[in-house]
């Protein structure tokens, strides 16, 4: 066969051009969302805000208006009334900066442990790391319940009993913020990049700076925001270890629930701002967020 026969025609080979061209164009094309796809997400959306949105309609009414039936649809007239009762009543004021130092601590204190344990797990080779990879993910499967009794003793002999470093102390890092890290870390992070760094003569402090934080960034503020989520509504172990006298914001809405009658509206009062917290904070730090978890992605 010879070289003339091998020759593919040229009009071929111009049209074969012109699609490998139109394909690499359409690769790299935004994809347009049809209607359906509005649809569903108006859909979603709605779901998701009803619960809030009744929240603050409950609190906008009086007691007696949201035992009729049927129930209230839209806004009353009585919301700042009610937030100003349920801020008085429940002592909100000291609740709101005690969870936010408690909430704060837990974050900074999980993201920053939970990312040098991660790392560590991931990248660096030393004896029985299997096992206590495994241990830790074990902890994950012991119902908190169990742990309730030997830790109030524990802060009893400590003599923290009613103090903030008593919800502090047990959460300051976590089997699953450790383990969510190391999944991250072990394809975020090239081991390459790592064996540059020490034949630079960088430090273990300075690879950890300069080249494991940013690597971790996007999974750090995903974190970040589940462990302050989680920070601000625990309520289990805050109400055995505080009381109403030194307490976080769910400890101090539980006040509101007593009485004989309680008064629902003010509960949802209450409720309403105890949330108003955690939507200010994902405004101001949803796009942060939202951002470097698709800056990870395209890293990825």
């Amino acid at each position: 066969m010879t070289a003339s026969e091998l020759t593919l025609p040229q009009s071929k080979v111009k049209s074969g051009g012109r699609k490998s061209r139109h394909r690499m164009m359409g690769a790299g094309k935004q994809l347009n969302a049809g209607p359906v796809t509005y649809v569903v997400l108006t859909v979603f959306a709605l779901v998701s805000l009803a619960p809030l949105v009744w929240t603050a309609i409950a609190a906008s009414r009086t007691d007696q208006r949201l035992a009729q039936t049927p129930p209230p649809l839209w806004f009353g007239g009585n919301l700042f009334k009610n937030l100003q009762t349920a801020w008085d009543e429940a002592g909100l004021g000291t609740a709101m900066v005690n969870s936010t130092l408690v909430a704060g601590t837990i974050t900074v204190s999980t993201v920053l442990f939970s990312t040098l344990a991660g790392f560590a797990f991931a990248k660096l080779k030393f004896k029985f790391s299997g096992v206590l990879l495994l241990l830790t993910i074990g902890t994950m499967m012991i119902p908190p319940q169990l742990a309730v009794v030997p830790l109030y003793l524990w802060m009893s002999d400590l003599g923290w009993s009613n103090q903030l470093q008593t919800v502090i102390l047990p959460t300051l890092v976590t089997a699953f913020g450790t383990f969510f890290m190391r999944q991250y870390l072990v394809q975020a992070l090239p081991s390459e990049l790592i064996e540059a760094a020490r034949v630079d003569g960088a430090s273990s402090l300075r690879i950890v700076w300069h080249v494991v934080f940013p690597a971790a960034r996007p999974a750090m503020a995903v974190l970040g925001l589940l462990t302050f989520v989680f920070a601000w509504n625990d309520f289990l172990w805050p109400i055995i270890a505080l009381n109403q006298q030194n307490p976080t914001v769910q400890v101090a809405l539980n006040s509101l629930g007593t009485g004989y009658v309680p008064d629902q509206a003010v509960i949802m009062a209450g409720a309403l701002l105890g949330t108003l917290p955690l939507l200010i904070a994902f405004l101001l730090f949803g796009k942060q967020i939202v951002g470097g978890i698709m800056q990870g992605a395209i890293k990825g």
